[in-house]
This record gives structure tokens, sequence and C-alpha cells, in this order.
């Protein structure tokens, strides 16, 4: 299998960059007519995986809308995340995993192991314990083709203090995303996108978080467009030349247009992605 970095460089040029969050609100249960149980986050992720089924390249299921519904939503994710995968979409599991040793390992071979109950494509990671503490999980994610999104910038204005933190090789952010284009560096084959990628959000100032444009190219996971206020025509005002390894995600813009009409949704929102990424042509 080829590696986790060039996949998403294949996806995104063919399909563009819109990735869809499976994010079953209580609020969005019932506006989709669905019980607030294991049973109506079951039938909502199938429904979102369908609807982006040949429309999107990215679905991301965010773990804990399952996790509260205990051992049956946990079975319910299962049941999602294959259906995905088999689907032919790339997964993103955010669980936002971060742990030390033998415990972090454990969190990888749980998310990210060929053949785990919950196995996804990548894992969101957090990198608080040291980047250098997520190791372990970044060789097991290399070893079966696997990715992972470590938390650099992220869009919630409470993370500013702590991210925008001063160190001495920049900001809390910087050293981040240093730390993890420094390992791609290691790993990544010449010429390749690297496996580990970052999540920065679209709503983040790249001056303002202290960060730069950086090599080996990685995937980006950028949160905030959509809901959060950020449209696919600030790809290239807020990435510039990173633009091109962005993974825009979008949730609840998408997700409010029910089950009827989510489909229609997908398509228009991964139309709109690829015009602005090929200059205003239509496909």
């Amino acid at each position: 299998m080829a590696a986790f970095g060039e996949r998403v460089r294949s996806v995104v040029g063919a399909r563009g960059p819109l990735c869809v969050g499976i994010d079953p609100h209580l609020s969005l249960l019932a506006e989709w007519g669905l019980a607030a149980d294991a049973g109506g986050v079951r039938e909502f992720g199938l429904r979102v995986v369908e609807a982006a089924t040949g429309r999107a390249g990215f679905v991301k299921p965010q773990a804990s809308f399952y996790e509260r519904f205990g051992s049956a939503g946990f079975a319910a994710l299962e049941e999602v995340l294959a259906a995905a995968r088999a689907a032919g979409l790339i997964v993103i599991a955010d669980a936002k995993r971060g742990d030390i040793g033998s415990t972090m390992d454990a969190y990888a071979a749980a998310w990210l192991a060929p053949g785990s109950p919950l196995e996804a494509d990548a894992l969101t990671m957090s990198p608080y314990l040291g980047v250098g503490a997520l190791e372990g999980a970044l060789s097991l994610a290399d070893a079966h083709g696997k990715g992972a999104f470590v938390l650099a910038a992220t869009s919630n204005p409470e993370a500013v203090g702590v991210q925008r933190a001063a160190t001495e090789r920049g900001t809390v952010s910087a050293s981040i995303v240093s730390d993890v284009s420094a390992r791609n560096a290691r790993v990544a084959a010449d010429g390749e996108w690297g496996s580990t990628g970052l999540v920065i959000g679209a709503t983040v100032g790249w001056t303002d978080a202290g960060l730069a444009p950086f090599a080996p190219p990685a995937p980006i996971l950028a949160p905030g467009f959509g809901f959060q206020g950020a449209r696919g025509g600030d790809l290239a005002s807020v990435f510039g030349d990173m633009a091109p390894c962005v993974i825009a995600s979008e949730s609840r813009s998408i997700l409010a247009a029910g089950p009827a009409d989510i489909a229609d949704a997908v398509a228009e929102a991964a139309r709109a992605y690829r015009r602005e990424r090929d200059g205003g042509s239509v496909d």
C-alpha cells in the first residue's frame, strides 16, 4: 500500500479537498428524525457515508458522539468506520488520543492496526505530552500505510494562550510543526508527502500563530470551514503555498441539509472546492 501522505495527495488531486465530518449532535439527530441512542448515531453515520461515497474523498467521524452511548455506541462506530473504508473513502478517526509509552501504543493499535474493530486510515493525535511521545504510534502508522494528524494550531479561542505561548523555537504551534516536519523529512521518500499530518484550523492566522510554510509537504486537516465561517475561497488566503495540502473539514454546514438533501449538499460543496482549486472552472 502507498504511504498515507501519497494516498491523500492522490485523493485530493482526484476528488478535491472536502472532508465530511460525521458529527451526530443531539440537535441533528432530532432534525433527522433519529433517536438519541446508539441506533440513531449508527443510522446517521451510515447515511453520511452513503452520501459521501463517490462525491467526496474523506470522512471524519467524531468519536465522542459515539462514546457517549457506551459499548453500543462503539459498536455503532465500528460499523460506520468499516462501511466508510469499504466504500473507498479515506477515514480520519477524530479521537484526539495522546499519551506516553505503551499507553499511546495501545491507542494506536486500537485505531490504526489492520483488523482492529475501530480501524481507520488516520487518527487525530494530541502532542501535549511531547511530539516524541507519539513516536511509537507514528511508527505503527507508517508500518501499515496509515496516517496521523497532530494538533498544532486549532481554531477554538481557548487554545490561543497555550498554542501561541513562546518557546525557544517560536510558538508552541510552530515547535509542533517543526518536530512533525523533521520526522517527515526522516521518514518520507524523496518527493513524497509526509504521512504525519497536522491540524491547523482554517480560522487561524498563520502570522499570529507563528507559523510558516513547511517541508516536506504533508496533509493539513483544516477544521473551521462551513459553520465556523471559513469558505473554500479562503484556502489560498489562509494557507498560501500550503493550500494544495489542505483537507477542508465541513460538518454541520453539510449535515444540516438533512437526510433527504445531504447527498446534494456534499456534491455541491465538493464542486465548490474543486472550482476554487481549478481557478473557477466547473467540473
